[in-house]
């Protein structure tokens, strides 16, 4: 296994690490952490799936960050989310480490770093780079506002999926719901709430579980909707437990790791909802239309029909979850 950047940059002495707290932030579960003293780590993530995984592995995980010597900032896909983390490393460290890949917009972060700091130590290795610099105030104007009402109406915030418009796959689905849905819903990866106005609209519908993996996006999710129906969960809808025994779900499941397109995620995702639902319980789902979800469909569900779509997306029905 090829060294990491950061561990590269420790292990050459191209980085000195003050003494103190080192706060990683957002790293995926598996982000190398070797050249670190493990009592000294600690992992500041919203993201569910990598929460559990940090905290299994036993280090302490928080959603804010506090006062640290070291913040490692490790670059999100999301270019504003990517800035407003430079700005709170910047608010509680000494020191403010960045790296990323370059899939993930880090030379483009480190221009922008670089147009206020000038020269900057660097180093690039495997498609990304890592570069670091002491905490200043230069960057006060990268920090993130709370979350607001965008055009359509809704709170979102960055690092949000789709947090700048209605994401068209779930507006499709929403128009393509029933008048009538059953008693007891959820919505798997809800994100910021979207669907849940269509569906409490709907007749029949006395109760709504919203399962999001993204704390950012649940937050907002709290702000958009009221319905005293609702309950919230932050968890990973592809293990989430809960009571299970739903009547229905809707869900429009993610199909990126990264950059890059991956349709087991979705697969997952039915997996779970035919996991979660009764014996008579029903799915509606939006995808891609150039996912390959139906054999995956018609393994978990009795019946499955398409009902809609259009030339960018596919919408089906599915019930009789297979036990």
């Amino acid at each position: 296994m090829s060294q990491s950047r950061l561990s590269t940059a420790i292990e050459d002495g191209l980085l000195v690490l003050p003494a103190g707290k080192i706060a990683l932030m957002r790293p995926s579960d598996t982000y190398d952490v070797a050249a670190l003293p493990r009592d000294t780590v600690q992992i500041v993530h919203g993201f569910y799936p990598d929460v559990a995984a940090w905290q299994s592995a036993g280090y302490p995980v928080t959603q804010d960050l506090g006062v640290v010597s070291v913040a490692v900032v490790v670059v999100p896909r999301a270019k504003a989310l990517a800035r407003a983390m430079v700005a709170d490393a910047c608010a509680h460290a000494d020191l403010v480490v960045v790296d990323g890949q370059k899939t993930d917009g880090v030379d483009s972060l480190f221009k922008a770093c670089r147009a206020k700091l000038d020269t900057l130590p660097s180093i690039t290795k495997g498609h990304g780079r890592i570069f670091w610099f002491a905490a200043t105030d230069a960057f006060a104007d990268w920090a993130a506002p709370p979350p607001a009402k965008g055009p359509h109406g809704f709170f979102t915030t960055a690092g949000v999926f789709s947090d700048g418009a209605i994401d068209a796959g779930s507006a499709l689905l929403a128009e393509a719901l029933p008048a009538k849905l059953p008693a007891r819903m959820a919505d798997l990866g809800a994100g910021w709430g979207y669907l849940a106005a269509p569906v409490l609209a709907r007749d029949g519908v006395k109760s709504l579980d919203l399962i999001e993996a993204e704390a950012l996006s649940l937050a907002c999710a709290k702000l958009n909707v009221t319905d005293p129906r609702v309950i919230f969960h932050w968890a990973d809808a592809t293990r989430f437990e809960g009571a299970g025994g739903y009547d229905g779900i809707v869900m429009n499941p993610p199909f990126h790791a990264g950059r890059a397109s991956d349709p087991s995620l979705g697969r997952t995702f039915i997996q779970a909802a035919a996991r979660l639902l009764a014996p008579h319980g029903k799915l509606w789902m939006v995808a891609n239309r150039h996912l390959p979800y139906e054999s995956t469909l018609t393994e978990c569900f009795r019946n499955v029909d398409m009902i809609g779509g259009n030339g960018a997306f596919k919408i089906f029905h599915a019930n009789r979850p297979m036990r």
